[in-house]
């Protein structure tokens, strides 16, 4: 920290005692079920940034996933992000001048064989050519962070910590990448893997980081002066003033997705929202409106490489 920027060093981000169950991990406990009463489904424990985005995507596959314990394994993007994350969050936990892109190919070669033996990455199944594949992938995004910034010029007052708070009522939960210290005060950021959005959907993607500038602020008292999205592969930052007026507009429509979260539970009714994402859906098989929707599609000529909703719809 420079001389004169105590005013800014952060309070410590509380970890909640015992733990607690991950962010995405399912909100309310209940068995399968088709149907069924507000009883029967229980209520949400509380919101991460996924879950609250996953059901504004489709009320339906969010009930199959966070209410009847469904299984939704991560996909090769999501998996090798998560390996990516680890890479980082290792390398920034490095002394300054340590944060080298040979310490970064240090620290994942080190980290690689126990990465093999979790059930995320086990679940893709990969051969030689996949695993390669998938390497060099994870390399991209790591490497990509050199082109956004100078790890070793970064002040971090932490990384991957987890944040549980009550924001306009609603439970939150999350795991922020990382907390920095600047000359002009805190900033949140989160790293993507995958490719930067356009500009349509540059709005809903903030959404996430200033939720997590909002919980920042009220677990230690300091409000982040930004938020931003390092996008690793791209490369590109997409940033962010948080200012009151933009955390709570963020703030503002996670309570309302809360109450409809409850409206649903209330009346035991979760809607599909059939789209081009129903072809990469795990439930296609239980939602009969969204295997009509990708069945016009295809029968339109739509068939999207890769998508396994094809091999339901074929």
């Amino acid at each position: 920290m420079a001389d004169g920027d105590e005013a800014h060093a952060p309070a410590d981000i509380a970890t909640p005692p015992g733990g607690g169950s991950t962010p995405d991990s399912p909100v309310a406990a209940a068995s399968p079920v088709a149907a069924g009463s507000a009883d029967e489904l229980g209520a949400p424990a509380h919101l991460s940034p996924s879950s609250a985005s996953a059901f504004e995507q489709c009320p339906r596959r969010w009930r199959f996933r966070y209410v009847d314990r469904l299984e939704d394994p991560p996909g090769l993007p999501a998996v090798v992000g998560t390996f990516a994350h680890l890479v980082l969050e290792h390398l920034l936990n490095e002394p300054a001048k340590g944060r080298t892109v040979d310490r970064a190919r240090a620290l994942a070669a080190s980290a690689w064989p126990e990465f093999t033996e979790t059930t995320e990455f086990g679940g893709l199944g990969l051969e030689a050519d996949g695993v390669k594949a998938f390497k060099w992938r994870v390399w991209r995004a790591v490497e990509g962070l050199w082109q956004l910034e100078d790890p070793a010029a970064v002040e971090v007052h932490g990384t991957e910590q987890r944040v549980t708070v009550e924001l306009g009522g609603v439970p939150f939960v999350g795991v922020v990448d990382r907390v920095d210290v600047t000359t002009e005060g805190l900033v949140v950021t989160d790293y993507k893997s995958g490719q930067p959005p356009s500009a349509a959907y540059v709005a809903p993607r903030l959404q996430q980081v200033l939720l997590y500038a909002a919980a920042v602020r009220a677990m230690t008292g300091q409000r982040p002066v930004r938020a931003r999205l390092l996008y690793l592969i791209g490369p590109r930052t997409i940033e962010v003033e948080a200012t009151d007026e933009a955390t709570e507009a963020a703030v503002g429509r996670l309570v309302v997705t809360w109450g409809e979260v409850e409206r649903r539970l209330a009346g035991a009714q979760f809607e599909a929202r059939p789209g081009v994402l129903c072809a990469w859906c795990p439930f296609l098989d239980r939602c009969p409106e969204g295997r009509r929707d990708l069945e016009a599609r295809v029968a339109d000529g739509w068939r999207p490489v890769g998508a396994p909703g094809l091999r339901i719809v074929a």
